[in-house]
């Protein structure tokens, strides 16, 4: 049940960063996720480098989505330089 609690969750936080980040981009449903997911994880761990979170700990909601737009313009700036 943990897997699928964070893919809805990833689900829902690169929607909602997706919404945020001005811009098309062409995502699919898994590059969603795996943007929810990615942002989360990111998120966890400047947190624990900064001393807000402990180790085994996850990071909020609110610095997963930050996290997950961030990811989301490093995407952008990549894939605007390969084209």
């Amino acid at each position: 049940m943990g897997i699928v609690w964070t893919i809805v969750l990833g689900f829902v936080i690169g929607v909602i960063a997706k919404l945020l980040h001005p811009g098309k981009e062409n995502m699919g449903f898994i590059v969603t996720v795996l943007l929810g997911i990615a942002g989360s994880l990111c998120a966890g761990l400047v947190g624990q480098l900064l001393g807000w979170y402990q180790a085994g700990e996850g990071a909020g909601f609110i610095a997963s989505v930050i996290m997950a737009v961030i990811l989301l313009v490093i995407y952008g700036r990549l894939r605007g330089r390969s084209s």
